[in-house]
């Protein structure tokens, strides 16, 4: 019996900082972004910022997609309509952003 195609899940956390502590345009931004990120698998997309530091924001987006696509992550990110999204998106920052992809290897719920 043959199985069906293996799909991985994933987290990229965005790390960035703000010229002024308001997301406003940040938020509008991510909002028009949702059925983009949907399209390419994106199951959750979060924008939390510091209540510390309101300029310091991360920027969760959770995503299933199948492996293979996975394995060409680099060369998905070549794509041009991700390109000028992402020139979009960085435009608003004046600093670098870091990005980092993670796995979930467990979750527990609190209480």
């Amino acid at each position: 019996m043959a199985q069906g195609p293996t799909t991985v899940r994933r987290i990229l956390q965005f790390k960035f900082t703000l010229p002024t502590g308001d997301a406003s345009q940040l938020a509008s931004l991510v909002k028009a972004g949702r059925p983009f990120i949907a399209a390419f698998g994106g199951r959750r997309v979060r924008l939390l910022q510091n209540v510390d530091d309101p300029k310091r924001i991360v920027q969760e987006i959770e995503y299933e997609t199948h492996e293979a696509l996975e394995l060409n992550r680099h060369k998905l990110a070549s794509d041009p309509r991700i390109q000028a999204y992402l020139m979009a998106w960085r435009s608003m920052f004046a600093g670098a952003v870091e990005v980092d992809v993670y796995q979930e290897i467990g979750s527990e719920q609190a209480g």
